[in-house]
């Protein structure tokens, strides 16, 4: 397992600290397109601030990254970019880049996806490791355990497997071992990560009609979180957001081979649906990496619980 210390503006971390009730954020960057590869989902991503601060204040666990126009981040995560608006995210974006508002537009923005943020109190922040060298300007990934002792132990806070009052003493020194190797978790998503990284995973097209506009696009769970499902990407299809009112109600499903099922009852109770009816038994649209294919017992699920 690795984990990754991310150089963290002070602004950003102040304000999602402040208010607990954001769980889910976006550590976000000024510019789209580049990757981020440390990590691989479930892994910690921890918080240190900047000179001359230099602590270690906290974390989340890593969900994925993407690419999105700055109205689609903040239209996901909202506050859980930790600005409270979009024309402050828009300012904080200029005041890094230092480019005029109409040169911004409405551009991709990177997007480091977190959830389960935790953040320690005043007087349990850490200092950072001297392993971290000052000159570095975005972060360091580390093996865990291993990497380094401060690290491990802040890896085991964020993976819920201690307590951060448990792990450091009064000069915040780590301890020895505590419980355990730190284990991943389930690959589970918040409810913001699911969204963009379906949204990502199917080129934000419609996985039945082919439909690319952005904003009536919506990721649809295939097994429903009321009937036990979890935001996972293996658990979701990008739809057109009357093709998912049409899945959830079960006039349309897919079966384990991927191909488009139409309820008879969508021509019989509504005279219409042809746009349908012509796809018919064709595979949908899927995301080229199969892990992120729907599951098929979850299609299956669907097809014997919704379809109708």
């Amino acid at each position: 397992m690795k984990a990754y210390v991310a150089v963290t503006d002070p602004d950003w971390y102040r304000y999602l600290a402040a208010r607990p009730e954001i769980r889910e954020a976006n550590f976000w960057r000024p510019y789209g397109g580049r990757q981020f590869k440390v990590l691989d989902p479930g892994e910690p991503f921890i918080f240190k601030t900047k000179a001359p601060d230099n602590f270690l204040v906290g974390g989340g666990i890593y969900e994925g990254f993407v690419s999105l126009p700055i109205s689609r981040a903040w239209e996901i995560f909202g506050e859980g970019n930790g600005v409270e608006s979009a024309d402050r995210l828009i300012a904080r974006i200029r005041s890094i880049t230092r480019e005029s508002r109409e040169q911004i537009g409405d551009r991709e923005i990177g997007c480091i996806l977190l959830r389960d943020l935790h953040f320690v109190s005043a007087d349990e922040r850490i200092p950072t490791p001297s392993s971290f060298t000052r000159n570095t300007v975005q972060g360091r990934g580390y093996e865990c355990p291993g990497g380094d002792p401060v690290i491990d132990a802040m890896a085991q806070v964020l993976l819920g497997q201690a307590d951060a009052v448990d792990l450091f003493s009064g000069e915040n020194a780590p301890l020895g071992p505590t419980r355990g190797e730190p284990r991943l978790v389930t690959p589970r998503l918040g409810q913001g990560g699911f969204k963009a990284l379906v949204e990502e995973a199917y080129g934000r097209r419609c996985a039945v009609t082919g439909h690319r506009i952005l904003p009536t696009l919506q990721a649809a769970h295939v097994l429903p979180v009321a009937s036990g499902g979890q935001h996972r990407v293996d658990n979701g299809i990008l739809l057109r957001s009357d093709v998912h009112t049409l899945f959830d109600r079960g006039y349309l499903g897919v079966d384990d081979r991927y191909r488009l099922r139409v309820s008879p009852r969508l021509r019989s109770e509504f005279g219409n649906g042809e746009e349908f009816y012509s796809r018919e038994g064709s595979v949908i649209s899927l995301p080229s990496r199969v892990p992120e294919r729907p599951s098929p017992d979850f299609l299956t699920w669907h097809l014997a619980h919704v379809f109708r």
